[in-house]
C-alpha cells in the first residue's frame, strides 16, 4: 500500500513536469518571435492603463478604494515586473529569476515563522490565480489580439 502511494506521487510529479516543460517550450517560442511579444506587451500595458482591473480589485478581501493603494499590491507588482522584462530577447530564465526574486523579496523574507509562511505563500497564490485569470480573460475577450 505504502509502495503504491509512492508511485502515484511520483506520477504526480512527473506529469507536473512535463506540463512544465511543455509550458517553457511554447515561451520560448513566443519569446523568439519580436511582433508577438510586442503586441502581447502592448496588451498587457492596456489592460493596465484602462484600469480593467476593477473586476479583480473587487475579487480581493481588501477593498482597494485607492488606485494607488492597489496598484502597491504585491500581485500587481510581480506582473508589472514581468511584464517589463518581458522583450522578445528575454530569456524563459531571466523571467524564472525575475519572478523568483520578487517571491523571495514579498513572500519568503517577510514570513517570520513557518506557519507564517504558509499563510503568506496561500495567500499570494489564491490572489495571483486570480490576477491572472482576469488578466487572462481580459485579454481574451478585449485584446484578441495581444493573446493569441
Amino acid at each position: 500500500s505504502s509502495s503504491l502511494t509512492e508511485v502515484k506521487e511520483f506520477v504526480k510529479r512527473l506529469r507536473r513536469q512535463t506540463d512544465l516543460c511543455n509550458m517553457a517550450k511554447t515561451v520560448r517560442a513566443l519569446l523568439n518571435n519580436n511582433s508577438t511579444v510586442t503586441v502581447l506587451r502592448s496588451g498587457l500595458y492596456a489592460v493596465f492603463s484602462e484600469q480593467s482591473l476593477d473586476v479583480t480589485k473587487n475579487l480581493f478581501q481588501d477593498k482597494f478604494r485607492n488606485p494607488k493603494k492597489w496598484q502597491k499590491n504585491i500581485q500587481f507588482k510581480c506582473l508589472k515586473n514581468l511584464i517589463s522584462s518581458l522583450t522578445s530577447s528575454t530569456d524563459i530564465r531571466d523571467l524564472l529569476s525575475c519572478f523568483s526574486s520578487d517571491l523571495q523579496t514579498f513572500v519568503i523574507k517577510p514570513s517570520r515563522s513557518k506557519e507564517a509562511f504558509k499563510k503568506q505563500a496561500s495567500d499570494f497564490m489564491l490572489k495571483w490565480n486570480l490576477l491572472l485569470s482576469t488578466v487572462g480573460k481580459i485579454l481574451t475577450i478585449n485584446r484578441t489580439d495581444s493573446f493569441g
